[in-house]
């Protein structure tokens, strides 16, 4: 199904904004009616191709990779009206990427809601114009292909939220495609494995799904961990996720991530998962893959106890964990935690 290319008439002015953010309560306000034919906050277009409002978080501290997710959303082949909203993760917003002006197509904006990669991203979407919202985070980049790829499988399913894509990731000049076998992932899927292709640099989602039931990003997430995981577990709770099953964007590993060494607040999350999401622990793949996670953060932070609780916890419920096994040879110093990191990720893989 590939829907038209209609001409679409530039309009301005104001609209409320209203809607839930999970964990945060009600959402009001006024958004800027900006671009050709789409409400920021709204979602309205005005027909054909719809309108996709990209936002892209950021702290500040990596201007060659935010430049270059810009420009990978501009490049896009993609029809319809796209924007791209960053917000800096700051009580001010920082300058606009160099480079990427591209005739008032990126607004630069600070994030007003909670600290944190959840409240940023809900201030971009608020912010964004367009029917649909994408995220993109500021050390990875699109394919050309991406928007237009992903919004035909969407539309034609119009019961679906979200669509995602499979992704390369590329660690110290190796790249390697993470694919999902699928063109639905379940929330049977999710609950079983974290699924990295999944990966929230691929999100497509309908705004009146984030501004009605689904809801935005919680923000109560310890450090921001897993947000994105939460919200496909929510999304594929009311609909399979639409996966485009091809490698249209590229993921960076390695010394440029913001959390690849935060084991405190790494753990905090799974566990705040955990609670959020008890059916992770029904499901005995499912429940020994985050409990080897969780056994690992232990195993880094030198918590040995804690490293033998999780341990003996993933190993009941999969004797074959390897998460467990590395965990518990970090713990007995026979290797290090970014020893096994540095070979996971050389493979394209991760804890």
């Amino acid at each position: 199904m590939t829907p038209p290319s209609p001409a679409i008439p530039a309009v301005t002015g104001t609209v409320p904004v209203t809607g839930t953010a999970a964990g945060t309560g009600a959402v009001t306000g006024t958004a800027a009616v900006t671009g050709a034919g789409t409400a920021a906050g709204t979602g309205a277009v005005t027909g054909g191709w719809p309108g996709v409002g990209v936002v892209v978080p950021t702290r500040g501290d990596r201007p060659a990779g935010l430049a270059a997710a810009v420009a990978g959303v501009l490049a896009q082949d993609y029809p319809g009206e796209v924007t791209v909203t960053v917000v800096y993760d700051a009580p001010a917003p920082g300058p606009l990427p160099a480079g990427t002006g591209a005739g008032g197509r990126v607004r630069v904006l600070a994030n007003n809601r909670t600290r944190g990669l959840a409240g940023a991203r809900n201030t971009g979407i608020l912010a964004a114009g367009g029917e649909l919202v994408a995220f993109c985070d500021d050390d990875d980049t699109w394919q050309p292909g991406k928007l237009t790829a992903q919004v035909t499988a969407l539309l034609a399913d119009p019961a679906a939220e979200l669509a995602s894509c499979a992704i390369t990731v590329c660690y110290q000049g190796a790249s390697h495609p993470r694919l999902a076998g699928t063109t639905r992932v379940t929330r049977e899927d999710l609950l079983r494995s974290r699924m990295v292709m999944v990966h929230s640099s691929t999100y497509l989602i309908r705004r009146t799904a984030l501004q009605g039931d689904l809801g935005l990003l919680d923000e109560q997430i310890p450090g921001s961990q897993n947000e994105d995981w939460d919200l496909a577990l929510r999304a594929a709770a009311r609909h399979p996720v639409i996966h485009v099953d091809q490698p249209l964007v590229t993921v960076a590993w390695g010394t440029t991530s913001h959390y690849a060494r935060q084991w405190q607040s790494r753990a905090a999350g799974l566990e705040w998962m955990l609670a959020r999401h008890p059916a992770i622990t029904a499901t005995p793949r499912g429940a020994a893959r985050v409990y080897g996670q969780l056994a690992f953060a232990a195993a880094c932070q030198h918590h040995t106890a804690a490293t033998l609780t999780w341990a003996a916890r993933a190993l009941r419920a999969r004797w074959r964990e390897p998460r467990a096994l590395l965990a518990l040879a970090v713990a007995a110093r026979l290797t290090t935690g970014d020893r096994v990191q540095h070979h996971l990720h050389a493979r394209g893989h991760g804890i």
